[in-house]
């Protein structure tokens, strides 16, 4: 097909994720025809391998967690958790790995879907390979926008392939519960899964390389938190350990550590990491190196290149599913505003085109239990960020609602205050439930609303987020 053959769009996305998905509707709005590229499922990784599949799997082991904490209730869920109707479930919100549902979506707010492998081709160009060996080519007016998300890194193992390990796409659509599962790493995929198939019947042993701890780039207590509970859950966390070798002895995966151990299990989940899925995306064609992460500026169009934007995880600024769903909304309001005639659209910090919050207040909850969520810096990365801050932590236990939430409530709060402008700069949760309070956290972090504001926020009585005056009333006093 030659370039006179070609298909022309005012923008072309690559990839029909969560991210693409809400590029495409963006600009959609704005009047630009869109054209959305996908050589897998409409939906993309959260819908089928990640945020979905693994809360439909962690909701039951959640909700049983807080049930044996109540008295009158307890006793009701001692049995087991029905493992085959936690599964059922799960594939229900995955809907089968069927994307039909999504593909009306995107037809809906009027884009065209072309299925296949999205490659540049040059400035403003991109290739479609579709499945059935068709060709096609369509060139932007206006943007690219690369939206290819990222994919599970893995170690350079020697004999990994024959091993078949898990990644998280495997662990959280597996059919059944192995009988033992290594799970190899201290992040949030790692920490969600041992949680998750540890209730569901497995036997989880958890490899830890470091010696930071769980969920290091947290608090340190809320990593912590997550480990008593995963031991007292019955998960075997070895910390300071690295996995040197791995093979299958028929059905079983062994695992040989730097100390000598042996670790045998039905399975392996490897949660090392991700890396950025642009190694076959055409980067070379417009002089950027394949496989690499797209750095970008504060409207998410890639350094050096007017016309290209990088969204989601490939930028590497944060890889959550709401951050990226974010971006793809100031993205899409940035390439609207640029192709309307705007040459510097409002890109300044908090502006309607600049992704500020991805510096500042980004926003996370790990489903565990406890749950852990935080939004802003910690501590030590405020310090070391050269602001001058305090941080004030509060017993969660200690509040009202957090004692009825469940008998023996567990949990921390910390708020980092900065004592130059006296507003937050990061808060943290951990305890049971405490996934639904972090908004509030979020709006003050993003808002940068003063501490003597906040004074003026009344928590309703009793509930959790009560800590929020405890807090208050802890940073007055000292």
């Amino acid at each position: 097909m030659t370039q006179s053959d070609s298909i022309a769009y005012d923008v072309v996305v690559i990839g029909a994720g969560p991210v693409g998905e809400n590029v495409a509707d963006r600009t959609r709005a704005a009047g630009l025809s869109t054209a959305i590229v996908e050589s897998e499922l409409v939906g993309g990784e959260c819908s089928y391998w990640a945020c979905m599949p693994s809360k439909a799997l962690l909701r039951p082991v959640l909700a049983r967690a807080d049930a044996r904490r109540l008295p009158g209730l307890s006793r009701s869920v001692r049995d087991p958790l029905d493992t085959a109707a936690v599964l059922a479930r799960r594939d229900e919100y995955t809907s089968h790995w069927k994307d039909d549902g999504q593909v009306r979506w995107v037809e809906g707010i009027g884009a065209d879907l072309y299925r296949g492998q999205g490659r540049l081709a040059g400035p403003r160009t991109v290739e479609v390979a579709g499945p059935d060996g068709t060709h096609r080519v369509l060139t932007a007016r206006h943007a690219v926008a690369v939206c290819t998300g990222s994919g599970a890194a893995l170690p350079g193992l020697p004999g990994l392939a024959e091993v078949r390990p898990w990644t998280s796409r495997e662990a959280t659509s597996a059919k059944s519960a192995p009988g033992r599962l290594i799970v190899v790493g201290g992040g949030v995929v790692a920490v969600e899964m041992a949680t998750a198939w540890q209730a569901l019947g497995s036997r989880v042993t958890l490899l830890v390389r470091g010696n930071d701890g769980l969920l290091a780039r947290m608090e340190p207590f809320a990593g912590e938190l997550v480990a008593e509970a995963l031991t007292e859950a019955g998960v075997d966390i070895r910390t300071g350990t690295s996995v040197e070798s791995v093979k299958r002895e028929g059905d079983t995966v062994v695992a040989v550590t730097d100390t000598g151990d042996r670790v045998e299990a039905d399975e392996i989940l490897f949660a090392t990491g991700r890396v950025p899925r642009t190694d076959d995306i055409g980067l070379d064609t417009v002089g950027l190196e394949p496989g690499s992460w797209l750095p970008v500026d504060d409207s998410l169009r890639v350094e050096g290149h007017d016309w290209l934007y990088a969204v989601g995880d490939v930028n590497h600024r944060a890889l959550l599913t709401h951050q990226g769903k974010y971006q793809a909304r100031i993205a899409g309001a940035a390439i609207a505003a640029r192709a309307s005639g705007v040459p510097d659209p409002d890109s300044g910090p908090w502006g309607a085109h600049a992704a500020t919050a991805d510096h500042d207040a980004v926003p996370q909850v790990v489903f565990t239990d406890p749950e852990a969520a935080s939004v802003g810096l910690t501590l030590a990365e405020a310090e070391q960020a050269g602001h001058r801050v305090r941080a004030v932590d509060v017993d969660l236990a200690t509040v009202a609602g957090a004692s009825l939430y469940g008998d023996g409530y567990k949990g921390r709060a910390r708020m980092v205050v900065d004592l130059e402008d006296e507003i937050v700069r990061g808060v943290t949760f951990v305890g049971p439930g405490v996934g639904e309070m972090i908004h509030s956290a979020t709006v003050t972090v993003a808002g940068r609303v003063p501490v003597s504001r906040l004074w003026h926020a009344v928590p309703s009585y009793p509930t959790i987020s009560e800590v929020w005056l405890r807090l208050l009333e802890t940073y007055r006093d000292n």
